[in-house]
């Protein structure tokens, strides 16, 4: 008879999840992680602390559902951070909403920002995180929960195995 593990999330727990997130009011996916990632709870985070705190005492199998207004984890919209330009401008390869392109400000700090519309002449980037302003509702899978090797601890995840040297 195999003992089944019954670990639960607490500090210095190895743990692996996958999860997606929905927006509340329409449903839709906005984003599904399927390959687990990895974090040694207590170490470091991977999600934001309000959800890292739900997941507390959690095992495997198990599933956590979290309405999140992101507001409060990325701040307000800010509106500064939509650009307009004319599309002759813009280099070619970027020409397509979904593109990402880092841009530098005038004091040399990049940011990622994302082309959300291309109407006539006109494209349109957003600096903000494509969250920002939403309510959304993360669904976190438990995979895994496990006690941690010193190693994971110290690295706070997974370590993996480097070229050799």
């Amino acid at each position: 008879m195999t003992e089944v593990s019954t670990d639960s999330i607490a500090d210095g727990k190895y743990v692996e999840l996958t999860y997606l997130v929905r927006d509340s009011k329409t449903g839709d996916v906005l984003t599904e992680v399927s390959r687990p990632l990895n974090y040694v709870h207590g170490v470091n985070e991977i999600l934001t602390p309000t959800i890292t705190r739900e997941l507390q005492g959690k095992t495997a199998g198990e599933r956590v559902d979290l309405l999140v207004d992101c507001n409060e984890v990325y701040g307000p919209r800010d509106e500064s951070l939509v650009i307009t330009e004319k599309v002759a401008v813009v280099p070619r390869e970027y020409r397509q909403v979904g593109s990402q392109i880092l841009m530098e400000n005038n004091l040399g700090q990049m940011k990622s920002f994302l082309v959300t519309k291309i109407e006539g002449d006109k494209i349109t980037f957003d600096g903000n995180n494509p969250l920002c302003g939403r309510e959304v509702i993360y669904q976190v899978k438990i995979q895994m929960v496990r006690d941690a090797t010193a190693e994971e601890k110290e690295y706070g995840g997974k370590v993996e195995a480097g070229p050799e040297a």
